[in-house]
């Protein structure tokens, strides 16, 4: 009955105010606490306020109209992300990011510190766990099922299907396929048409 009411309450406001959140409707993240550590600080407070997803007042996002994102993916949404999209980020679908991970996609200039250099997009794929005070440096493409463990610095393209570790971050062992049956959630709202064929593969 609360979950009922916390949606009828507060997860019409969190839907209309986040287009690009998408989660289950039930059971993720209590709404009326999004409304007041997330919405609240972000466009009343203006703490990440063109971000389109919920992000904690205690992370940052630069450039987010240079990100691009799946569903069940909220870049920020943890405690003390540094997100960096100057040269264009992309996100897969089911990606989630530990406290104080930081994803850097542009450095600054070595003969000029005011400004940054130009590179490609930094890219990570569909079902990727990202761990705590992980960073991920320019350029770097991670690819489907992937977990990078804790503590990581990601200087270079990490495989699928792998688990990677370390400073640099290497393949330490490869990684099972991933099971969970997206097809079965019930979604805060309707999911984008191109991401149904995401919803209907556990792999």
């Amino acid at each position: 009955m609360f979950k009922k009411l916390d949606f009828l309450f507060f997860g019409w406001i969190i839907n209309w105010m986040y287009p690009e959140y998408y989660r289950p409707k039930y059971g993720y993240q209590r709404y009326y606490i999004l409304f007041f550590h997330y919405l609240i600080p972000q466009k009343l407070f203006r703490l990440n306020p063109k971000v389109n997803w919920p992000v904690h007042f205690t992370s940052k996002v630069l450039s987010p109209e240079n990100i691009t994102k799946g569903i069940l993916c909220d870049p920020g949404d943890n405690l003390n992300n540094y997100i960096q999209a100057s040269n264009g980020i992309i996100f897969g679908s089911n990606i989630e990011l530990g406290p104080g991970v930081s994803i850097i996609s542009s450095n600054h200039k070595q003969d000029n510190l005011r400004e940054h250099a130009k590179g490609k997009p930094i890219t990570i794929g569909n079902n990727v766990w990202i761990g705590s005070n992980t960073t991920i440096l320019p350029e770097v493409n991670i690819g489907n099922n992937v977990i990078i463990g804790a503590n990581s610095v990601v200087t270079k393209d990490i495989p699928a299907n792998t688990i990677a570790v370390g400073n640099p971050c290497k393949v330490i062992k490869e990684k099972g396929t991933y099971k969970e049956d997206f097809s079965k959630i019930i979604f805060n709202k309707k999911t984008p048409k191109k991401l149904d064929a995401f919803l209907n593969t556990t792999s």
